[in-house]
C-alpha cells in the first residue's frame, strides 16, 4: 500500500469552497436524508440536523410516517417527506430534485425495506451517501454494488466493513481489501475509526483529527449528514468525504477542554461544527 495522505489543515485549505455573498438557499444544495425506522429516528433527526448545519441551503427528510411528527418538532428548519407504512421504509419515491441524497440512518433491515433500497439504486442518478443499515442490506446483497453510480460513498464502521468486505487477518490486509473493493466498483470508503481512513482506489488518506470523544452513539449518522452536506454543495465526493471526517473530528478536538470525553455526544458534534468552520476560515 502507498503512504497515506495526511488529511491536515492545508489539505482542507486547498479543498475548502468559501460561502459566495451573493449565495442564496436555491444555490447551496438541496439534499435528501432516507432514514430511520421505528425506535430510530433520532438517527434520521440527528443526520439531517447536521446537513443543514453544515452549510446545505434546503435538507429535506424521507422517513416512515410514525418521523413525521418527530422531524418536524425537532428540526423546524428540516423540511419532510413520508413513507406509506408506518414503522418502516417500503417504497422510495419523492418528486424533489436534490444534489446530494444519503440512505441508511436508523433505516431498519425489513424485507420491504430491502426491497425499496434496491428499487431506489436501480434508478438513482443523484450523488448519494451510503451508511449503516443501508451499508448491511448491501452486504446481504453484494450484488447490487454493482447498480451504485460511480464514486458513490460509503460510511462503514469495522464491523459494516468486514461484512462488505470479508474478515482480514491484518491491518495490511484490510488495507488491501478494501482497496480491491474500492478499485472493484469505483467507490469511495470512509473507514470509520481510530484513525479514520479514506480510500478511493488506490489513494489512501488518513484523517489527523478527532478524539474518543466520537466513540458515541449517533456520532456516524452526524459524519454522513456532513458529507451529504457537502456533496450537495458541489463538492467531488472524494472532496466532501475528506472535508467531512476532517470537520467532524475537529468538532471533538475544539469541544474537549469543555466537555470531556465523557459528556460529548453526538449533538455536540453539530453544536461545534461553527467553531470548526472558522477555524479554517481564519487561517
Amino acid at each position: 500500500m502507498m503512504q497515506p495522505i495526511f488529511i491536515d489543515k492545508n489539505e482542507i485549505i486547498k479543498r475548502y469552497k468559501p460561502i459566495d455573498s451573493h449565495t442564496h438557499k436555491g444555490i447551496q444544495g438541496h439534499a435528501l436524508i432516507i432514514a430511520g425506522s421505528y425506535g430510530k429516528l433520532g438517527a434520521a433527526v440527528l443526520a439531517s440536523k447536521c446537513c443543514l448545519k453544515s452549510g446545505c441551503g434546503l435538507v429535506t427528510a424521507y422517513v416512515p410516517e410514525c418521523g413525521y411528527q418527530i422531524l418536524q418538532i425537532s428540526n423546524p428548519e428540516v423540511m419532510t417527506l413520508t413513507d406509506e407504512k408506518e414503522k418502516y421504509i417500503s417504497n422510495i419515491s419523492f418528486d424533489i430534485k436534490p444534489q446530494a441524497i444519503a440512505i441508511g440512518p436508523g433505516l431498519g433491515q425489513e424485507i420491504e425495506t430491502q426491497k425499496a433500497v434496491h428499487d431506489f439504486i436501480k434508478t438513482n442518478k443523484v450523488p448519494l451517501v451510503i451508511d449503516a443499515d443501508a451499508l448491511n442490506i448491501l452486504s446481504k446483497n453484494k450484488d447490487w454494488l454493482a447498480l451504485l453510480q460511480p464514486k458513490t460513498i460509503l460510511t462503514p464502521h469495522p464491523k459494516e466493513l468486514e461484512r462488505l468486505i470479508g474478515k482480514w487477518s491484518t491491518e495490511a490486509d484490510k488495507f488491501d481489501k478494501t482497496i480491491a473493493f474500492s478499485k472493484q466498483y469505483g467507490l469511495v470508503i470512509v473507514m470509520k475509526g481510530a484513525p479514520t481512513h479514506i480510500i478511493d482506489e488506490e489513494t489512501v488518506y488518513k484523517n489527523t483529527t478527532g478524539n474518543a470523544a466520537l466513540a458515541t452513539a449517533g456520532s456516524g449518522d452526524v459524519l454522513t449528514g456532513i458529507i451529504t452536506s457537502l456533496v450537495a454543495q458541489s463538492y467531488e465526493p472524494i472532496d466532501a468525504a475528506v472535508f467531512g471526517v476532517y470537520l467532524h473530528g475537529l468538532t471533538a478536538d475544539i469541544a474537549l477542554p469543555e466537555t470531556s470525553y465523557q459528556s460529548f455526544i453526538a449533538s455536540d458534534i453539530i453544536k461545534y461544527l461553527g467553531k470548526a468552520f472558522l477555524s479554517i476560515e481564519n487561517n
